[in-house]
């Protein structure tokens, strides 16, 4: 048995400080996120250590808890999670299954069970991932399956908690209703995030990022314009944080292409090709008091 573990060399190995990276690189801010998740995998690395030295280890409980507003980046912390505990070992394929109410309750008597237990074996080695937990319970409904759902739940989180990771996602203040009309639950989840909702110094940088990966910019017009379509944007319903920015930026490139379209008669240069400008942002109906794309409820820009 050895005497000593060289803690910095697992964690080089692991190879987990490249997906904590991945995420630094993904999302701007987030930094009580990021924090969380850099001592969950710090938590994993001494269990780890610990067994090397044949100390007392029990398996520890990493059932998760992400709440916050849409747009916030649980989904992509999600992923990178299931890749951190994939990398130190303790899910065998690190995938991520993403189940909604639908996916798990029946609409009858013998078809819940059933639908959740099919949903946790394509989650089996991997992370599922239950977006708007609180639709599973309905206590005004006596005739609503979701509560054999949350059982059976619980009975796979306690019994295959090696095998499969469930992380509960949804609006914060449902998601405390939740948990308190369910202690059960409660007691099995051991890691509580909460996402804020992103500054509008936030949302620009997210801006200039996806503008950036598509290889656009905008021009210093454009981006006054941008900055002030945030501050409005924020005001109206259905705002989705960086899911509203990513819409917005969709459609200003919708626009930029049709004003060019406009101008086929001419030489277009690499510039023409990249440039957001102003007109592309102002034509939006957010500066007259409209949620564009309002049909799309959360997701809407």
């Amino acid at each position: 048995m050895p005497s000593s573990v060289d803690l910095a060399a697992n964690y080089a190995e692991s190879g987990v400080a490249e997906v904590l990276d991945q995420l630094d690189r993904e999302l701007i801010g987030l930094t009580p996120v990021k924090t969380r998740i850099r001592e969950i995998a710090a938590l994993l690395l001494v269990d780890q250590a610990r067994q090397q030295l044949e100390l007392a280890s029990t398996a520890p409980s990493l059932h998760m808890s992400f709440t916050g507003n849409p747009g916030t980046g649980k989904t992509t912390v999600a992923q990178r999670m299931s890749q951190i505990l994939h990398r130190l070992g303790y899910l065998r394929k690190g995938h991520v299954v993403t189940a909604t109410r639908d996916d798990l309750v029946g609409q009858y008597v013998g078809h819940t069970a059933p639908k959740t237990k099919e949903m946790l074996k394509r989650a089996q080695g991997g992370v599922l991932f239950i977006d708007e937990a609180y639709y599973l319970y309905k206590p005004d409904n006596e005739r609503d399956y979701g509560a054999e759902a949350i059982e059976i739940l619980l009975q796979e989180m306690e019994n295959r908690r090696t095998e499969v990771v469930v992380i509960f996602a949804g609006y914060k203040d449902r998601m405390d209703s939740f948990y308190s009309s369910n202690p059960g639950l409660s007691s099995r989840v051991a890691h509580h995030l909460d996402f804020p909702d992103y500054s509008n110094a936030d949302l620009m940088a997210i801006a200039g990022l996806l503008l950036n990966a598509q290889q656009y910019r905008f021009s210093a017009e454009a981006e006054q314009a941008f900055a002030e379509y945030i501050t409005l944007r924020r005001q109206l319903p259905f705002f989705a944080n960086a899911r509203s920015i990513r819409n917005a930026i969709d459609r200003a490139r919708l626009r930029q292409a049709n004003r060019l379209f406009a101008r086929m008669a001419e030489a277009l240069t690499k510039d023409d090709l990249i440039t957001i400008e102003a007109p592309d942002i102002l034509a939006s109906r957010v500066f007259t008091g409209q949620v564009e794309g309002h049909h799309l409820m959360a997701s809407g820009g």
